[in-house]
């Protein structure tokens, strides 16, 4: 069935298919266009631009390697110098800081010692005045009594003798 399909070599539909397949090219496939066009802005492209971009990647390129090789080695000398230096400076202050430490805590065990041993002292005194203040409110109390008694014995002398006078 296909054969009958398919025209012969010498039909005269041939030039008609020819002419389709032509048209069809032109009119419908833009391959052809697109690929002149872009043949022409890569040779455009490459000769304006002169290959700028691959110059400035060979010198990014230059320049990592150079920073890789060369820089970044000086620059982690120098950081390890100067962080052990950094280091060792850091561990004298604290060393200094803890002496400090240890220095206020002893002045300040030493001021509490101060500050007790007053108040153990004041304390001391304070019973010692209170016992003397006792002593002394006794001794008071004992010349007071001696006192009353005293007068007792007067009123009642005095008493006495005014019975005496009152007899009269």
């Amino acid at each position: 069935d296909r054969r009958r399909d398919l025209p012969a070599a010498g039909s005269p539909i041939q030039p008609i298919i020819k002419d389709v397949g032509e048209v069809y090219s032109r009119l419908l496939d833009h391959r052809p266009v697109i690929q002149g066009e872009i043949r022409y802005f890569v040779k455009e492209f490459e000769e304006k631009r002169g290959f700028r971009e691959l110059r400035v990647l060979e010198n990014l390129k230059t320049t990592i390697f150079e920073t890789n090789e060369r820089v970044l080695p000086k620059c982690e000398q120098a950081m390890q110098d100067n962080l052990s230096e950094t280091f060792k400076r850091l561990q004298a202050a604290n060393a200094m800081i803890h002496r400090l430490q240890e220095r206020e805590y002893e002045a300040r065990k030493l001021q509490a010692d101060k500050v007790m041993a007053r108040e153990e002292k004041c304390i001391a005194h304070w019973e010692e005045f209170m016992k003397e203040q006792q002593n002394k409110r006794a001794e008071v109390d004992e010349e007071h009594r001696k006192a009353m008694e005293r007068l007792k014995e007067q009123y009642s002398e005095m008493e006495k003798e005014l019975a005496k006078y009152v007899s009269f």
